[in-house]
């Protein structure tokens, strides 16, 4: 690959969220590609347990400052960053006081008010996208873990696809082992619409209040490639993926053979 940047958009990762099987594989994959050889950088939310001072988090005000508008109401865009030891590898975190505690949360906000779990992925997605842009970053390979980033490839394979930053991005979207529990608000389909996503765009969604199956499934829709990375995920979304002519990459029969793995997986898209 001529372009070695890998964009690397995760819902958790270790030391910054307690070690859970996917915030461990959110530090280990990442980590684990910077040492095949590319130029990664990752980002998650800022959720509110994760501790500032000891992560030594500061904001970066260029970045920030930004008003991204969903369901009519402006909610501020705050970008902060920090750098993952001993790899150094750059962690930045997308912020809001709307959607994640200022501070001492007793749990993901994912979790604790799961009411506005779409206008919340929403935001992270968009933040996600727009702090790219600015960093004038062009990643080769966009690569999306956990539920919550599952509409990145639906944004930039339709707004974004002439964008600079995007244009010649490919997205890999990972079946894990952490599905969303229940459905999202019923209203998420008219809140994409609100930023001019049309009825076609959005047709895998259906009519019905948007559950962890058909999110995962406009995810595969929209993606370029789809990495299974724990043996129990959904045979379901394998078999759709398939069905849908997807490059596949199986996972490999053990995480520490994941980077590797991924690495031969990104040479072929």
């Amino acid at each position: 690959m001529d372009n070695n940047k890998v964009l690397y958009v995760a819902q958790e990762i270790i030391p910054y969220l307690p070690a859970t099987p996917q915030a461990t594989r959110g530090q280990k994959i990442p980590v684990g590609i910077q040492e095949q050889g590319f130029e990664v950088r990752t980002f998650m939310p800022k959720y509110g347990c994760i501790n500032e001072r000891r992560n030594q988090l500061h904001e970066v005000i260029r970045l920030s400052g930004m008003n991204l508008i969903i369901d009519d109401t402006d909610h501020p865009l705050i970008i902060k960053v920090a750098t993952l030891q001993p790899s150094r590898m750059q962690v930045y975190f997308i912020d809001n006081d709307d959607y994640f505690q200022r501070h001492g949360a007793s749990d993901l906000e994912t979790r604790l008010s799961p009411h506005d779990n779409d206008e919340r992925m929403i935001f992270f997605v968009r933040g996600v996208v727009e702090t790219v842009k600015k960093l004038r970053w062009e990643p080769a390979i966009v690569h999306c873990a956990g539920w919550l980033t599952s509409l990145v490839p639906l944004y930039i394979k339709t707004m974004l696809h002439d964008d600079p930053s995007f244009r010649s991005s490919k997205i890999v979207f990972a079946l894990g082992d952490d599905p969303l529990q229940g459905t999202l608000d019923p209203r998420m389909v008219e809140k994409l619409r609100m930023d001019r996503f049309t009825d076609d765009d959005l047709a895998t969604l259906g009519t019905d209040p948007v559950d962890y199956i058909t999110l995962s499934k406009i995810a595969i829709d929209y993606a370029d490639g789809i990495a299974q990375e724990t043996p129990d995920a959904s045979p379901e979304l394998i078999a759709y993926a398939q069905e849908k002519g997807k490059p596949f990459l199986p996972y490999p029969g053990d995480d520490a053979l994941l980077p590797k793995a991924l690495h031969q997986f990104y040479e072929t898209l």
